[in-house]
């Protein structure tokens, strides 16, 4: 070339590139001097020997581009053609509907992008084909065009492919579309996300809820049927109520969906038997479908069937829901013999149910059958077992008051104190009689006496000071000074106790705090007062010889034989030996009690005092005071205390 020697360089390119042809650099430079030399038919020329050995997609792109400097377009076309069946693939045929658009050969274009989707068929579709072609749609402003070729695409491409798609799909709406259009688009993008979950676990009932709810707002009978096949079909894998509780309401919307939007009753009809038969009885079942069935026969005007399906729920599982149900239907139909019937089998099934007792007893009283309610009520207390006793007296009792039986209302009282002597007995006893004698408290003021009496040996102090209290409201409202003053000194002093703690292996835990509750009738079981008066005095006499601070030791002890006291005085400490030790702290107004195992704390501040119920008995007679022990003290040597 140097030389102006073209022709031998013509012939060095023939020669390389006929024993290289796949050195696509050789072929690169050869078109090049041709066309640098202006011999454009040699370039071609050059360009049609090289796409006989079919290069790569650069090479094509080259010759294409070659073409297009001098605005061949038919042979650019041509070009084209060859080069989509050669390397046959969608961004190719793009690129090729692009020339022809770009050039503004619309229906070429259109032609071109259906071509390729014809050449990929459905097995093989790409979403960028159908982005490229929706896209080209637009910009030629045939919006509805691009809406179907969007559906197509949705409809064809799986799910997973389709992501860009929707998002051209939703933007394409929203920009030219109207509401129900965006609704559509956001419609399928769900119904695919909702394919994907249930795809995933066909048991999760909940999305198989939500893609139904979604299907449903479109109105197609027919999908909304084949979605609830679908659905009814997954069977919990285990016999478990738990696991069929969210399947069986698939059934039930089911069967609504049939009798109110199909409005179909014989595939209602269909659907509930299918399910009744699905559900195993013999390990649970569930009274709601039965009596769902028995009311849509009943909206059918089968009342006769209703009863027979009610009849067979109760005969294979008796369940007081379905007892309960069939009678409530029974009673809307005003057919009390029927009820009757019913509340006896229903009582054969379960009698230690109070529900079913009380709700008897209280259909007789409705029917103005006092005595045959009372029967009931009678039968009723005689059962050995009932789950909720203290419900069926509170009824009976309250059927009586409303009779106006007060006689058999103070009986019904009576038996059950002795049966039981519960706090809330007394107490209602006693607002019965002040309810029924208002005029004359004395009746009800003896209740609360005798609840005291009786309740005085019960270990359930919290219990009595409940009494009380209700008793000194009651003497608040209707009663005089005196008794107002005499149920005061029955109330009891709430003092601060310490006991150990064990665990369930016998170990100690510690100490925990609890109260507990004197009362002033319980006097003979409170420890020795005076020994807490002797360590008040001495209490107070250490805070006046407190400013000296001088350790001082006092002991007052007078030994015995077999019984002995010792006081040791220091920092608020006295200490008593008597059989077992107590040691009595009083500072800042608290006493503690250490008796061997268990200690109590009292503080004096607000009339609190520290009694034990297990200690020593203190006997009164003459102004003197005894102590007696059962084994016998003897005499420590006082301590010496440093006063802190």
């Amino acid at each position: 070339m140097k030389n102006k020697q073209v022709n031998h360089t013509r012939n060095i390119w023939d020669r390389a590139i006929t024993i290289l042809p796949r050195a696509n650099q050789f072929w690169y430079k050869y078109t090049y001097m041709e066309e640098m030399l202006g011999n454009v038919a040699g370039a071609r020329q050059v360009f049609e020997r090289w796409m006989e050995w079919e290069p790569e997609e650069q090479a094509w792109q080259t010759y294409i581009k070659f073409e297009l400097r001098y605005k061949e377009f038919d042979r650019t076309r041509a070009v084209f053609e060859r080069f989509v069946i050669v390397h046959p693939e969608v961004k190719n045929w793009i690129k090729y509907a692009r020339f022809e658009e770009q050039n503004s050969y619309v229906s070429s274009a259109r032609r071109i992008y259906e071509r390729g989707v014809e050449y990929f068929g459905e097995d093989n579709m790409d979403e960028k084909l159908f982005l490229s072609f929706s896209k080209f749609e637009e910009n030629q402003k045939e919006h509805e065009r691009a809406r179907v070729i969007y559906k197509y695409a949705l409809d064809h491409i799986d799910k997973e492919r389709a992501q860009e798609l929707y998002k051209a799909y939703t933007i394409h709406e929203k920009k030219f579309g109207d509401r129900s259009a965006i609704e559509d688009v956001i419609l399928s993008k769900r119904r695919y996300q909702y394919e994907e979950e249930v795809r995933s676990n066909e048991h999760n009932y909940d999305a198989w809820f939500d893609y139904l709810r979604l299907v449903e707002n479109e109105g197609s009978v027919d999908a909304i049927r084949e979605l609830y096949e679908r659905a009814i079909a997954n069977v919990p894998p285990t016999a478990e109520k738990r696991h069929w509780r969210r399947y069986i309401y698939l059934w039930i919307n089911y069967a609504l969906f049939e009798e109110l939007v199909a409005d179909d009753g014989e595939k209602t009809r269909q659907v509930y038997k299918a399910c009744l038969d699905l559900i195993p009885h013999k390990r649970f079942t569930f009274a709601k479908m039965w009596l769902l069935f028995a009311q849509f026969e009943i909206r059918q005007k089968e009342l006769q069937t209703a009863r027979k399906i009610l009849g067979m729920a109760i005969g294979r599982c008796p369940k007081d829901k379905l007892f309960r149900g069939y009678i409530d239907l029974e009673i809307q139909l005003r057919e009390f013999e029927r009820c009757r019937i019913l509340y006896e089998k229903f009582l054969e099934t379960g009698p230690e149910n109070c529900t079913t007792w009380i709700k008897f007893a209280e259909l007789e009283t409705i029917l103005g059958d006092q005595e045959r309610a009372r029967a009931i009520y009678e039968l009723a207390i005689s059962q050995p077992r009932l789950d909720m006793p203290e419900v069926l007296w509170k009824s009976y009792i309250d059927f009586e008051i409303e009779a106006d039986e007060y006689a058999r209302t103070r009986a019904l009282y009576r038996r059950l104190l002795e049966r039981t002597q519960h706090v809330k007995v007394w107490i209602s006893f006693a607002q019965f009689e002040l309810s029924v004698n208002p005029d004359d408290v004395s009746f009800c003021r003896g209740v609360y006496a005798e609840a005291n009496k009786a309740m005085k040996s019960s270990d359930e102090k919290e219990e009595r000071l409940m009494l009380l209290e209700s008793w000194r409201e009651f003497e608040v409202e209707h009663g005089d000074e005196k008794t107002k003053a005499d149920v005061e000194n029955m109330m009891p002093k709430r003092v601060k106790k310490r006991r150990k703690v064990q665990t369930e292996d016998g170990s100690d835990a510690g100490w925990e705090e609890y109260f507990d509750y004197i009362f002033p009738s319980d006097e003979a079981a409170m420890p020795n007062l005076k020994l807490l008066a002797m360590a008040k005095a001495w209490r107070k006499k250490q805070e006046e010889q407190a400013s000296n601070d001088i350790p001082t030791q006092v002991a007052d002890a007078d030994p015995e034989e077999g019984e002995g006291e010792t006081i040791n005085e220091g920092d608020g400490e006295e200490t008593v030996k008597e059989g077992y030790e107590e040691t009595i702290k009083e500072g800042d107004g608290e006493e503690t009690v250490k008796e061997g195992g268990g200690e109590e704390t009292t503080k004096e501040g607000g009339g609190e005092t520290v009694q034990e119920e297990d200690e020593e008995a203190v006997k009164e007679g003459g102004g003197e005071e005894a102590v007696k022990e059962e084994d016998e003290v003897a005499v420590k040597e006082p301590e010496k205390v440093v006063d802190a």
